[in-house]
């Protein structure tokens, strides 16, 4: 009953009218900062934070919280509509949103989105408000073997996203995972794969130059030659009653909803996971569980709402390490938590003691933003849907400046400009050969997780792979990663023998 108090005084707060009008206007803004490919919640939030010093405290943070929610909802609309990932945390909707929108059906997959990444958001929040300390305390049991481990059950999902051809899909993981190495070792700083010498390897390959190379140049090539220069983009039609139409189907996507609410939570609780892994491999399960994983890749609106669901719930879970551990569970907590020592607020379990309305107000506003971001972004879909009414002779020039900007937005720097280039016609022969492209893309993401997880791990055993075993958390996940190895590889060989 306690709780319930608090949380009636943080609703008291959220909605006093300064409050409540940050609510809308940071689910607004961060609906169109996540949309921009090369954006996402972590830049809006840094470019933003100055202007938070204008308010108090509370304020503040009830602002950036809405900007993030809005931001994790706004990173599927480039993916649905152009196919570009508005965000890393976006990039798996891409995978069945945009066949859905070439469909015709992009009003259904902008619905689906909105209404898993609010489930998502909601139950994350419920979690967060009743089990915050002892959710804060079992995450921190999780060191360096069990996040390998994670990483392990994720990289085993991918052999499900490859389709039957174990092969091209191994080749496709470990060319992610040489890529994930470019750059400095995490250890001992030595430069290692930098290709011809050249400068711009030395930071490494950011994770969104491969994306959108790979998935917004090397689609529209794909589409300009398939198309054979008659390229109907789609003939989505929006109305109310397709709108009510779309989320009454999604009753047969409840249970996807569900495993990626709490499969996000459970990642994003992680101290520097984050929603990006959390997506991936709520895909990858969802896949792996359903009675059709052929039609994932081809416009299963599972395959949107289990990515949706997963980095929405994974945004809220970050914050738990943030308030109640100091630790911030993602990049974008991270500038989080330098507002909150910059506003004079010090993260931790007293943080709940000291300054209860600053918590409560800001656990209250994350209610109120998630509602707020459905309906925005409901209400926006008409105006999405104008963009693919477009013709592709307009579209495709916008889709590679957007491109190209993306590529240029994290860093900066004319080298990943020319690197996101190569990344999309890599991409283009990727699929005109039939290789599976979601475990090349999938693979760089995870690969400096894995790595820095299992170096530490080794670090702590002197070098012994026991580690791994001898805790019991640990153990139960690589037992879990191995079995699912292994299945896919029996169901072909099985196939294979009762063919004729």
């Amino acid at each position: 009953m306690e709780i319930l108090q608090f949380l009636a005084d943080g609703f008291l707060i959220a909605f006093q009218p300064l409050n409540f009008a940050l609510i809308i206007f940071g689910c607004t803004v961060g609906l169109f900062i996540g949309a921009m490919p090369g954006l996402g919640s972590v830049n809006g939030v840094a470019i933003l934070l100055p202007m938070t010093f204008l308010v108090p405290p509370t304020s503040a943070i009830i602002f950036l919280g809405a900007l993030y929610y809005g931001a994790m909802y706004g990173g599927a609309i480039s993916s649905i509509m152009l196919g570009i990932p508005g965000a890393s945390t976006a990039v798996a909707t891409t995978f069945d949103g945009r066949p859905l929108a070439l469909q015709g059906k992009a009003d259904t997959a902008l619905v689906a989105a909105a209404s898993a990444s609010f489930v998502g958001g909601t139950i994350s929040v419920i979690l967060f408000t009743a089990f915050a300390p002892p959710l804060a305390e079992a995450a921190l049991a999780f060191g360096p073997p069990e996040e390998f481990a994670l990483m392990m059950l994720a990289f085993a999902t991918f052999i499900g996203l490859g389709g039957d051809d174990i092969p091209k899909t191994f080749f496709s993981i470990f060319i992610g995972l040489m890529f994930s190495a470019v750059g400095l070792d995490i250890i001992s700083g030595n430069p290692r794969l930098i290709f011809f010498d050249l400068p711009g390897f030395y930071h490494g390959i950011n994770f969104l130059v491969l994306a959108i190379g790979i998935y917004g140049i090397g689609e529209m090539l794909w589409t300009i030659e398939t198309s054979k220069g008659d390229v109907i983009i789609s003939q989505a039609k929006i109305s109310l009653r397709g709108i009510l139409r779309a989320i009454g189907e999604l009753r047969h996507s409840i249970h996807t909803m569900l495993m990626g609410s709490f499969l996000g939570y459970f990642v994003g609780i992680l101290p520097a996971a984050g929603a990006t892994p959390g997506s991936l491999m709520a895909y990858g399960v969802a896949k792996t569980m359903s009675k059709d994983p052929d039609s994932y890749g081809k416009g299963n609106v599972d395959g949107v709402v289990a990515p949706e669901a997963a980095n929405n719930a994974a945004s809220t879970g970050s914050m738990l390490p943030m308030l109640t551990l100091g630790i911030p569970g993602s990049p974008t907590t991270a500038i989080l938590l330098g507002g909150m020592v910059i506003w004079g607020l010090e993260p931790g379990p007293m943080l709940f003691v000291n300054n209860t309305e600053f918590v409560w107000g800001l656990i209250a506003s994350l209610y109120a933003a998630n509602l707020f971001a459905l309906l925005i972004n409901l209400a926006f879909i008409p105006a999405f849907l104008m963009v693919l009414r477009m013709p592709f002779t307009i579209l495709a020039p916008i889709i590679f400046i957007l491109c190209i900007v993306g590529g240029y937005a994290p860093t900066k720097d004319m080298h990943d400009v020319w690197l996101m280039l190569i990344f999309g016609v890599v991409g283009y022969f990727m699929r005109k050969l039939d290789y599976p492209l979601a475990p090349a893309v999938l693979a760089i993401v995870l690969g400096p997780l894995a790595e820095s997880s299992v170096r530490q791990s080794l670090i702590m055993s002197h070098g012994s792979f026991a580690i791994f075993v001898d805790r019991p958390i640990s153990a139960v996940i690589m037992g879990i990663a191995v079995l699912l190895f292994v299945l896919p590889i029996i169901k072909i060989m099985r196939k294979r023998r009762e063919e004729p």
